[in-house]
């Protein structure tokens, strides 16, 4: 098995667990705060099935300063409001919103420049 095969592997099995941790983050956290009519629309735009699960985990994951600017931008409707959000979730919710996003994205950008790479020639011997 070459060394491009392993890390892909990796990688790959990250991305298993992300897709397991989406949908128990979807049920625990995301499922509660869509029930809440104080958090409902704030959730950010769903542009797909789904997709307000990866707005909050983005929310409670990325540091607050960004959530901050990111909300403060033109296209901030898109985004989940990270203030209330943090009024609605206790420290399991946090954690798993932090584990599956930070999980989801860096097996997500390692598998593209795993394949970026390996098409530049540099896993080949």
């Amino acid at each position: 098995m070459s060394l491009f095969s392993q890390l892909l592997a990796l990688s790959a099995v990250g991305a298993f667990f992300a897709c397991v941790l989406f949908v128990i983050f979807g049920q625990v956290t995301v499922r509660k705060l869509r029930k809440n009519p104080e958090t409902r629309a704030h959730l950010g735009v769903e542009l797909a099935s789904g997709w307000d699960i990866i707005n909050v985990a983005q929310s409670l994951a990325i540091p607050r300063s960004w959530s901050r600017k990111l909300e403060a931008s033109p296209i901030s409707v898109m985004y989940a409001n990270s203030e209330e959000l943090f009024k609605h979730t206790n420290r399991l919710d946090r954690f798993l919103g932090f584990i599956f996003y930070w999980l989801l994205t860096i097996s997500g950008f390692s598998m593209i420049g795993l394949v970026i790479l390996n098409s530049l020639g540099v896993f080949d011997s």
